[in-house]
């Protein structure tokens, strides 16, 4: 990683917004829903499905969670009504977990009950930081036994996740419930004694936990911008013999986006994964900090004055 670059993720809490904002635009397709909507059908065009995401996990009441379920389950009949092959993904946080764990049972319930009213649309519950790992996982095993379009986060830097991979699984098998998981490596900032630090031990964890997915039927989503990964994941998919409608590729809006359409034309199912909101700032500086590359556009762009 080149010095420089990481010198600039560091600064990026001093750095003023207006540029944070300029830099970060390619990963959040907009401020409102219509702003979404037209990029997931820029997405559709080229052969491409999508996640919707609602920023805004920093709430502070349940007036707040309350708030962003109802935007949610609207979020979720717009899709329906225009036809688009998407669906959508919630932060637990932004639902009230870390408030009150029942108020966003409730909430995620009633998100679920109106996807499962427009077509069954599936909803993605996304992992956060560790303090909330234990509660994500242990809200899908309970809402899965009711809900069959409900799927879950797992992060392939944390040391517990082939553990965690086998307990859904056998639970899954038992219940005759297929499990469904977004497998990616992991972006918050985590202790060494919880979570790998360095990019080949990430790397191995991600392709032992992707194999016990696909050796057991499992629906994945493969997400990662990783050559390593993604070369790895074709031949994890080639030896246990599975079909393309078993599992897909993910990424992340404005990232690595000839690879995206590579995959594409390679005939893979690929989602991308479509932020929006208000509430962009927080969201945007994980990313920047993730990709220290893009800290020569935030120097290119004070320089420019913009």
């Amino acid at each position: 990683m080149n010095v420089f670059n990481q010198a600039i993720t560091w600064l990026l809490p001093v750095i003023p917004k207006p540029i944070v904002r300029k830099v970060s635009e390619r990963y959040i397709a907009g401020a409102t829903l219509d702003d979404a909507i037209t990029t997931l059908r820029q997405l559709n065009a080229k052969g491409a499905m999508a996640t919707v995401d609602v920023l805004g996990e920093f709430i502070r009441t349940l007036g707040e969670a309350r708030t962003n379920t109802r935007y949610c389950c609207e979020v979720i009949r717009r899709i329906h009504r225009d036809g688009l092959p998407g669906n959508l993904s919630i932060k637990l946080t932004s639902l009230g977990l870390a408030i009150d764990s029942s108020a966003c049972e409730m909430n995620v319930r009633e998100i679920l009950v109106t996807a499962r009213e427009n077509s069954n649309m599936f909803v993605r519950m996304d992992m956060e930081n560790s303090p909330y790992t234990t509660q994500t996982i242990d809200l899908y095993r309970k809402l899965r036994k009711e809900f069959t379009n409900v799927g879950v986060v797992l992060q392939a830097y944390l040391r517990r996740t082939p553990e965690d991979v086998d307990s859904l699984l056998a639970e899954g098998a038992a219940n005759g419930v297929r499990t469904n998981v977004r497998l990616c490596k992991g972006i918050y900032v985590e202790a060494e004694a919880i979570a790998y630090q360095s990019r080949k031990e990430i790397q191995n964890n991600y392709l032992v936990s992707l194999e016990k997915l696909l050796s057991a039927r499992a629906y994945v989503g493969i997400a990662t911008h990783d050559d390593v990964l993604i070369n790895g994941a074709k031949q994890l998919i080639e030896k246990h013999r599975i079909t393309k409608e078993e599992f897909e590729f993910q990424m992340l809006l404005g990232v690595r986006e000839n690879v995206r359409d590579i995959l594409v034309r390679e005939g893979y199912r690929l989602r991308v994964y479509v932020p929006f909101g208000q509430d962009w700032y927080g969201y945007s500086l994980r990313r920047l900090k993730e990709n220290p590359k893009m800290a020569g556009y935030i120097v290119k762009a004070l320089l420019m004055g913009r």
